[in-house]
């Protein structure tokens, strides 16, 4: 068939003719398909034409142009293949993606189907053998008290099935190809019989974790923690044949064109020049008109119950969190239908609209019926300026309330520009209480209420044009990497490198700007008669780069994102950037709300895909957040994190929770991390489906379980006795596993064993399980497991513990924290790891002279002496001791950690302080009758000098080395203070209670003095011991009353 009505110069054949022709076009009966490599694409954008699809063209006899076309019908309903599995996906996400999907050309169907190339490459690149048996390994150097295992062998027993068990002596710096070609040897020698050619893993007994690549022994996480236990270490050598498939079993979806959502150059839309006929799209940067909206109305089903007396609707243009031009309508009475039909006219012409804009609408009461302006008088951004807000709507949200809110992508995921009437379900604004799971949703979800029965629903009408109205992707065809044209750079035509805006004075530390010459890798629109050809250029402005670059963030807060030629030029300067040459905090800073620009984006992306897994999972808590800053459901970003996880079974794991967590908690983000959750689930194998079916039954199974035994026991402290019993009775009756992956920790897999209901408010459970079978006796695992708390801010304290612990570790120091497990695995749902052979400050204290040893300074001495064999004190637990509580007064103090008490600061019988129940950060501190519990910068109590020591305020060897240890741990952390404000920064989108404003970063910042000289600092934290040291036991004085009365 012919498609000369599409594009005359453009010809495509097929082999039978169809009886009607058009029929094959209807995307409602055919999908038009076409080959490209091994893969078969879709033509599923209705706006493409023949010509911007990514088609295979070739040349016949004739002077046209010939494409392969296969025009295939649709299948009626869906096979019941592809019915059970969108069942055990919807079951494993929380939510059903299908009920939403009705829509073909929205954003979820195109995200789901967009989303299928770059899973489908990972897959087809991915090692399955590597991906089965990942290690985890770490690149810290090895601890200084692991040292001396440098110059000695490890004495390691290797197990085969039941055939033979033998131990050998290896160097910590033996490979695991070393340590299989010493056991095929001896396997050899002992005439076992095995299967020679199959290939074989280690595996740590008892454990889901292997040892493999080729990394040394000593890099091995799982060898370390052995070395410190002074624990044996038994491996299992496995068939890889015998481990659980990987196969991918799931039907993915079809590949889409991968121009879909992308359209030609300006030059290309442009409507100069053409006959009607020729006209398929019109680009964005012809409509040199001002951006409008007509307001129809609202109605909303059920008036509620305090209706206000009247209101007003705000329309408002956002780009990432920040207001652009704001309009108001004229106020109305509220009643159940609200007309208007006001066109509302922004002072913002359609052609600077960048992509991810959103048109906002707020109802809003009027205070004191006072009537707000019909229109900002200057509402747009001046060329001068950046933003211009409406003052008088600034003044006025101190007196009048956001009623409900609503945002809409006035540039959609396929890059064209909405139009005509719109009826959108809104969301209530959540009151101060609810605000916690909603910070900045006003301003970044484009979701609508999916609850249309009851919801507020308002209705407006955009401009409509004849045809769709298109974002062009450049200029013109050769305009990939053009040289500057704003005056954001220097003028071309001088030899001068000096910068005319003042806002590249920030980039640069010197206030210069230097543009590179045109090179092979450079193409410049026009040559400048003062760059030529020179590659010394290019090499000085990368050089500089560097230099300037952790000055990023700041110069594109300045940029004027509506001034395009600006942002062409931005955008220019970033297609040169060496991703590589950024600091990782400046990527991560990049990814916050502040920087909306997909360009911007890409670059923080591209610097983070050479991060190794460790550090991917240091960070993986704030990059699920940033995924809300994304204007759209595809992104750079979601695409490295699913390749990621499916490239990772570590980092699966917990993107998979961390996600899945946000689908159950984020109404306003739902649907986006369901299907990216969705898109990871079709790659990730069999083998984890299984897993992840396991531990979400296990944990719904818990949840049922703890729900009833709190309607059971809604008492706060009180327990009958016989509450362990009806426990014990509700868990066998329930649907919990006999045996899953614990949720915080992938390599244990357990039983339950024993269980008890903890006398607490909200009854959490106390539970042990057993592990796997081992060679070796196997210690229990326990946890206790809540519902009706917000671990969110628990795991966020815990994974910067890791990232402050991996800081110091980077420069050989070791202050042995104990980041427990902790995770949330739905909305106010989690488990926390028990850590074993640990008791509280306070259970030390009573165990040694009943409730007066709360203030007996040697308390503490005596028990860790009554922990060692000789009943002395081993200096290696002082050591422990001395450098955990280093370690945890320098890691409180930074991150403002409140409410610290003996029941909730524990210490191992290894003499290993730590803190456990962070419920208040930040510098946020409990009161008790208008006084603050706490006085004290951090727990530094005469027990704890008193194992250093220090008594009556003398010298002590150990406490002068805690205060270095200290000094030194603080100002490695104050190096790092742009890090830790960043990871903190991002995590604002949580919503977490003690996280939920921008101010809330003042207290870090306060804390790392980053203000002052690093003497300065170090005496500051120094003069903090002091003022521990002279309040005495006076903090836990406080807190004891504090408890005893709350």
């Amino acid at each position: 068939f012919l498609l000369k009505y599409l594009s005359p110069s453009f010809q495509a054949q097929e082999e039978n003719c169809h009886p009607d022709p058009f029929a094959i076009l209807d995307p409602e009966k055919y999908i038009l398909l076409y080959a490209r490599g091994d893969d078969w694409y879709e033509a599923h954008d209705d706006c493409q034409i023949i010509r911007t699809l990514d088609i295979p063209w070739s040349h016949d006899d004739s002077p046209c142009l010939v494409a392969h076309i296969v025009a295939k019908p649709l299948v009626a309903g869906d096979s019941e293949q592809k019915k059970s599995q969108q069942e055990c996906l919807t079951y494993l996400i929380g939510h059903d993606l299908d009920n939403e999907a009705s829509d073909r050309l929205g954003e979820l169907t195109f995200t789901r189907r967009k989303l299928a190339s770059p899973r489908r490459l990972e897959l087809r690149n991915r090692d399955n053998v590597l991906y089965a048996t990942e290690p985890w390994v770490t690149q810290a150097p090895i601890p200084n008290e692991l040292e001396e295992w440098l110059n000695r062998k490890l004495c390691l027993t290797l197990h085969y099935m039941s055939k033979i068990s033998f131990s050998i002596q290896v160097d910590l710096k033996a490979t695991p190809d070393v340590l299989l070609e010493v056991f095929r040897r001896v396997m050899a020698d002992q005439r076992v019989d095995y299967n020679t050619s199959e290939e074989l893993v280690l595996k740590v007994s008892g454990r889901e974790e292997f040892l493999s690549g080729e990394n040394c022994l000593c890099d091995f996480l799982w060898v370390r923690q052995c070395l410190k236990a002074n624990q044996d270490l038994h491996l299992s050598v496995v068939p890889v044949s015998q481990l659980a498939a990987d196969t991918v079993r799931f039907v993915d979806w079809p590949l889409v064109d991968g121009f879909s959502g992308q359209f030609s150059s300006h030059d290309d839309l442009s409507l100069l020049g053409k006959d009607l006929d020729d006209i398929f799209m019109i680009s964005l940067w012809d409509c040199n008109r001002k951006f409008r909206v007509k307001l129809l109305g609202f109605d909303i089903p059920q008036l509620p119950n305090k209706p206000p007396q009247s209101v007003y609707v705000e329309a408002s243009i956002l780009y990432g969190g920040k207001v652009l031009c704001s309009v108001s309508s004229l106020p109305k009475l509220f009643g159940d239908e609200v007309l208007w039909n006001e066109w509302l006219e922004f002072d913002i012409l359609l052609r600077d609209l960048p992509r991810g804009v959103k048109l906002s609408f707020t109802i809003n009461t009027c205070a004191s019926d006072v009537s707000p302006t019909t229109k900002d008088p200057k509402p747009g951004l001046s060329r001068d300026s950046k933003v211009s807000l409406n003052k008088h709507t600034d003044t006025q949200k101190g007196k009048t309330k956001i009623l409900y809110f609503v945002n809409l992508l006035l540039i959609d995921h396929r890059s064209v520009l909405s139009q005509g009437p719109y009826t959108l379900h809104m969301w209530s604004y959540p009151d101060l209480e609810d605000g916690a799971i909603t910070y900045q949703a006003d301003k970044l979800s484009s979701a609508t209420n999916p609850h249309i029965d009851e919801s507020m629903a308002i209705s407006f009408l955009l401009d409509r044009y004849s045809f769709p109205v298109v974002l062009p992707n450049t200029f013109s065809h050769n305009d990939e990497s053009g040289s500057p044209t704003s005056d954001l750079f220097p003028d071309k035509s001088t030899s001068s490198t000096q910068c005319t805006s003042p806002i590249t004075d920030s980039l640069s530390p010197h206030g210069k700007f230097l543009l590179p010459p045109k090179t092979e890798r450079v193409s410049l629109r026009s040559p400048s008669p003062v760059f030529n050809t020179k590659r010394d250029y290019l090499k000085r402005f990368r050089e500089e780069s560097v230099q300037y670059g952790s000055n990023l963030p700041h110069f594109l807060r300045n940029i004027n994102w509506l001034d395009r030629r600006v942002v062409e030029d931005v955008h220019w300067l970033l297609g040169l950037w060496d991703p590589g040459e950024l600091d990782v905090h400046v990527a991560l800073e990049l990814l916050s709300m502040d920087f909306p620009d997909e360009i911007v984006r890409k670059l923080a992306v591209k610097r983070l895909e050479s991060l190794p897994n460790d550090d991917v999972l240091k960070y993986l808590l704030q990059l699920v957040q940033t995924l809300k800053v994304e204007p759209y459901h595809d992104s750079f970003l979601a695409r490295y994190l699913i390749q990621r996880a499916l490239r990772s079974k570590r980092i699966g794991h917990f993107f998979f929770w961390y996600v899945r967590s946000e689908v159950a908690g984020c109404p306003y983000f739902r649907q986006r991390m369901a299907v990216i959750l969705e898109a990871y689930l079709l790659g990730c194998g069999q083998a984890m489906i299984n897993s992840f079916t396991q531990q979400v039954q296990a944990v719904e199974a818990l949840q049922e379980v703890a729900m009833i035994i709190k309607r059971l026991y809604p008492d706060k402290t009180d327990l009958p006795s016989s509450a362990p019993l009806k426990l014990q009775e509700l868990l066998r009756s329930s649907n919990l596993p006999n045996e899953f992956l614990l949720p915080f920790d992938p390599r244990i897999k357990v039983g339950l064993d024993k269980c008890k209901v903890m006398a607490s408010k909200k009854k959490p459970l106390w539970l042990e399980f057993s592990p796997m079978p081992s060679p070796t006796s196997s210690t229990p695992v326990g946890i206790i497991f809540k519902e009706g708390d917000d671990l969110r801010q628990d795991m966020l304290v815990i994974q910067t513990l890791v990232v402050m612990e991996s800081i110091w570790q980077e420069q050989s120091l070791d202050l042995n924290l104990i980041p427990y497990g902790c995770i949330s695995t739905g909305h106010n749902i989690g488990m926390i790891e028990i850590v074993r052979n640990a008791a509280t400050i306070a259970a030390v204290q009573r165990s040694h002279g009943g409730t007066t040893a709360a203030f007996r300074n040697d308390a503490l001495f005596e028990w860790l002496r009554s922990k060692c064999p000789l009943q002395e004190i081993h200096y290696k637990t002082v050591e422990r001791f001395v450098k955990s509580c280093a370690g945890y007064c320098v890691a409180t103090y930074v991150l403002g950690i409140g409410d610290r008490h003996n029941d909730n600061i524990m210490i191992t019988d290894q003499g290993n302080l730590f803190h456990i129940d962070f419920g208040h950060i930040l510098g946020n501190r409990k009161h008790f009758l208008g006084v603050s519990r706490e006085r004290a910068p951090f727990v530094l109590t005469p027990d704890f000098l008193y194992v250093m020591g220090r008594l009556r305020g003398g010298n002590s060897l150990y406490f002068q080395r805690f205060r270095d240890t200290c000094s030194q741990a603080y100002l490695l952390l104050r190096s790092h203070s742009r890090l830790l404000v960043t990871l903190f920064s991002l995590m604002l989108l949580t919503g977490i209670p003690e996280l939920s404003a921008a101010e809330d970063m003042r207290y870090l910042r306060e804390a790392l003095q980053e203000d002052q000289t690093e003497a300065e600092a170090k005496e500051h934290f120094l003069q903090r011991i002091t003022e521990c040291e002279h309040l005495g036991w006076t903090v836990q004085n406080v807190q004891e009353v504090g408890k005893r009365n709350v």
